[in-house]
């Protein structure tokens, strides 16, 4: 059974038989509330990585109208509540729902800003057991602001990751990712993990060793959980710096 998940700043799974190429819808979030729903989503609580340091349970850095859930990065205006000097919202689906396998696709808008970094991506979700990069992660879209329109798909694992420089990483240029939505998705099963842009594949990954059932580079056969969220500055983010005259910034 294939399946798959849409998100505009929607989120759809889909299924399809194995004697069968079509693609089954069999979950989806439209947004079309106005609060999370929370037997699936939680905000994302702030955490010491860079994607996380400034990640907000504030209410002004979340919006949900007109069928969208809005993502907001502010400058922080009162760091006795909060040290962190900017603040930005987030979701996942972390201890609700889990996905392993299938298509998801993500219709989301960006916004051009220094120091803005949206991703919509995966993690294992049981964290305990799996730590990171031993655990995989699958990154089906990142933008940095700092490099307006510009789009990347990644992997990392045991044998790849960024902090080595061995990750397996694929970029594209897309105009209007700041102004219009696109959507992003992923498809993964059993061997392979590929990604695209508005239907153009943009990533492929499909160890060669597969056969040999190798953690090191394919740990992608048990559940993750999706992460939508946009972070502020670090390493990647602010690596040119970031601008606050950019804030509010809006995902």
């Amino acid at each position: 059974m294939k399946k798959i998940l849409y998100i505009y700043f929607l989120i759809v799974l889909l299924g399809s038989c194995s004697h069968s190429p079509e693609w089954k819808l069999v979950w989806e979030e439209n947004f079309d509330g106005q609060t999370l729903d929370t037997t699936v989503w939680s905000r994302i609580y702030r955490g010491t990585p860079d994607w996380q340091n400034t990640q907000s349970f504030d209410d002004r850095c979340y919006d949900m109208h007109d069928g969208r859930l809005i993502l907001k990065g502010i400058v922080n205006d009162d760091l006795e509540k909060d040290p962190s000097p900017y603040l930005t919202g987030g979701v996942w689906t972390k201890g609700k729902h889990a996905f392993q396998g299938g298509r998801i696709e993500v219709k989301a808008k960006l916004q051009g800003a220094q120091g803005a970094w949206p991703a919509i991506w995966m993690l294992p979700f049981d964290t305990v057991k799996y730590h990171w990069p031993q655990g995989g992660e699958i990154d089906i879209m990142e933008e940095v602001g700092c490099v307006p329109n510009e789009v990347s798909s990644s992997i990392h694992c045991k044998a790849y990751y960024h902090a080595i420089n061995t990750q397996k990483t694929a970029k594209k240029t897309l105009e209007g990712a700041q102004t219009e939505f696109h959507t992003y998705a992923l498809e993964w099963d059993e061997t392979e993990i590929k990604t695209y842009v508005d239907g153009v594949l943009l990533f492929r990954y499909k160890p060669e060793d597969h056969g040999k059932r190798n953690e090191q580079t394919w740990p992608f056969d048990k559940e993750f959980e999706l992460k939508l969220n946009l972070a502020w500055g670090g390493d990647w983010g602010g690596m040119y710096g970031v601008d606050e005259s950019c804030l509010p910034a809006t995902y």
